[in-house]
């Protein structure tokens, strides 16, 4: 994190401030979440796949802080893999990709009148 943003919140630059920072960003990040999810505001009505990840990765962030309590760097890895379950389930299933030779030999469409339907050549 930066010095300079924790001096401008007069925190002194411990640990324990730059921890209590991380997990403060992330209960807002998590808020966020929450009210997003339950208004439907996300793009497809369901939740926001972006924010969960982000929420993802902060948690991976303070669980391998070594010099965070291990209480919390165990919480932070438990929901960091819940969480990780959460954005997996919400992408966009992979569009299967068609083989080569079928790609190149795909018949190619050509415009006739205007209005008609397109011809195929084989």
């Amino acid at each position: 994190m930066d010095d300079d943003f924790l001096d401008e919140l007069r925190l002194p630059a411990t640990p324990g401030s730059r921890h209590a920072l991380m997990v403060a960003s992330l209960l807002h990040l998590m808020s966020h979440y929450t009210v997003n999810s339950a208004a439907g505001q996300a793009r497809d009505g369901g939740p926001c796949v972006r924010l969960a990840s982000v929420i993802e990765r902060h948690l991976h962030a303070l669980a391998r802080l070594p010099d965070a309590d291990p209480v919390l760097r165990a919480t932070c890895e438990q929901l960091s893999a819940q969480w990780a379950a959460l954005v997996d389930s919400g992408l966009p299933a992979p569009v299967p990709k068609r083989p080569l030779l079928a790609r190149i030999l795909r018949p190619v469409a050509r415009k006739t009148e205007a209005g008609a339907a397109p011809a195929f050549v084989g």
